[in-house]
């Protein structure tokens, strides 16, 4: 028994997108007002005709206040539709001028309730009819079977265009609902990508500057006879390495916070024009460097150099951290049209037990190769044949 009160209960409650708007729109005024104007009218012509026909007495009295009702209860059809659609029941067997207003009602059930509710209005309806034609005068134009046909089709008709409004206006929702989910997974991937550039960011800029700090440091750990000098050199070239650090590091976390700096104008990314200052760098902290530059830097798109540039901080962060003193040959060429060619090679390191002094995170050359895929180029590396680790990238250049 309680199982089916509770099947019951929940065919009869409405489900949340068919809940009434807090407040009636200007649409629904309008609408409101012309149906309870044209019911009040059809009834009252309704009214007319049977009164013609010999309607008179307590009847005529109590089918003028049952219409008038129920026309009157139009303007609460959507807050409670299935209860209006009860309530009409006993008042459309008495009252003949309540017919239109208890179509819209109908109607409203259909639209606005599960289909167990509407079709249980109907079929209350038209069993009905035969009280209502016998307490009424008939129509002498059309027999009675005419008469139940018709009302029986008009009735059927009244439900199906309900429930259709109602599947409409679900379809509606639905597509709504379908475009809010799409818009919030659309709005995901761009986090999702603008993360992963975040990220590829500070592995290309901390992992050089790190590096370069590991390298000095390491350079007066091994040499503690070292003079003043060199040692005020190495620790003054630290200092300054781990300030840019943090203040790289302070420029990437920008892009991650919220609030007006968020969307303050975000500084310039480097361009090929930093590849000179880059080399030098990588020389002052002992690396043998040896670079073969056969383009114009200043000649180089930017869009290109920014990934060339990239490329190029990321094999020599490479090489300091697996080959320290290991000597780098660079050659960088290419001409518009050709392509930008970049290739670094240095002697692979000889197995040594233990970890690395800087361990990394695995993912450099991995992030190169998706920035050179994504800017319509190709990056290959690995062992050469005659044993030196090589990096070779190339990048379009229209």
């Amino acid at each position: 028994m309680s199982t089916l009160r509770y099947r019951v209960a929940e065919v009869l409650a409405p489900e949340e997108h068919d809940l009434p708007p807090a407040q009636r729109s200007r649409r629904d005024w309008i609408v409101d007002t012309v149906l309870f104007v044209v019911s009040a009218g059809l009834g009252a012509a309704a009214l007319a005709d049977n009164a013609s026909r010999g309607l008179d007495g307590p009847l005529l009295v109590i089918d003028v206040i049952a219409g008038t009702a129920l026309c009157i209860a139009l303007w609460w059809r959507r807050r409670w539709p299935l209860g209006l659609g009860l309530v009409s029941l006993p008042i459309l067997v008495i009252s003949s001028s309540a017919g239109f207003a208890g179509a819209v009602v109908l109607y409203t059930v259909a639209a606005y309730r599960r289909w167990q509710p509407a079709a249980f209005v109907a079929g209350a309806h038209i069993l009905s009819l035969p009280v209502y034609y016998a307490l009424f005068p008939e129509d002498p134009s059309l027999p009675t079977w005419a008469e139940y046909g018709l009302s029986v089709l008009g009735t059927a008709a009244i439900v199906a265009w309900g429930m259709y409004r109602r599947g409409r206006r679900q379809a509606q929702r639905e597509r709504a609902r379908r475009a809010e989910v799409e818009e919030q997974l659309r709005v995901e991937q761009i986090r999702h990508a603008e993360r992963t550039r975040i990220a590829r960011e500070m592995h290309d800029v901390l992992a050089h500057r790190i590096s370069l700090l590991s390298l000095h440091a390491g350079a007066l750990e091994f040499r503690p006879d070292a003079s003043p000098e060199e040692v005020a050199r190495a620790a003054a070239v630290i200092r300054a390495n781990a300030r840019q650090a943090l203040e790289d590091l302070r420029g990437v976390i920008g892009v991650l916070r919220d609030g007006p700096d968020g969307d303050a104008p975000q500084p310039p990314q480097p361009t090929l024009a930093a590849l000179p200052g880059l080399l030098a760098e990588s020389r002052a902290a002992g690396m043998r460097l040896q670079a073969d530059i056969r383009v114009d830097p200043a000649t180089v798109p930017d869009a290109v150099g920014r990934h060339a540039l990239r490329v190029v901080q990321e094999a020599l962060t490479n090489v300091r951290k697996h080959a320290p003193t290991a000597t780098v040959d660079l050659l960088f060429e290419g001409a518009p049209g050709r392509g930008l060619t970049i290739e670094v090679s240095n002697p692979a390191p000889v197995p040594a037990t233990g970890r690395p002094d800087l361990p990394g995170s695995g993912t450099g050359l991995v992030g190169l190769a998706e920035r050179a895929a994504l800017s319509g180029g190709r990056l290959e590396y690995g062992l050469g044949e005659r044993g030196d680790f090589r990096l070779r990238a190339w990048l379009p250049w229209t």
